[in-house]
């Protein structure tokens, strides 16, 4: 495995409203603004295990969440207001 930099500025993935530990995903980007420069995710309640993409593949997941194609996996699910998470997902 990569060495994961120790200087990171951790940006947290939660609504603008939302309060509590989460578990809210957390992304980084790494030295480099080119394609091939690093991007780092790593969820709050286990910050030790982080995934390492890159920039063109971060941008292309980016692009496909604004177009909807990945709506499928959360049909059914809404955000409960109160602390900005989701309910338990619904029986299928």
């Amino acid at each position: 495995m990569a060495d994961i930099p120790t200087d990171l500025d951790w940006i947290r993935a939660a609504p603008e409203n939302a309060t509590g530990p989460g578990p809210w995903i957390e992304i980084a980007f790494g030295e480099g603004d080119d394609d091939e420069a690093p991007v780092y995710l790593r969820e709050t309640s286990d910050p030790a295990t982080v995934v390492t993409t890159n920039r063109r593949k971060w941008d292309a997941f980016v692009l496909g969440v604004q177009a909807g194609e990945f709506d499928h996996f959360v049909e059914g699910v809404e955000l409960d207001g109160v602390d900005g998470t989701a309910p338990a997902r619904p029986e299928k």
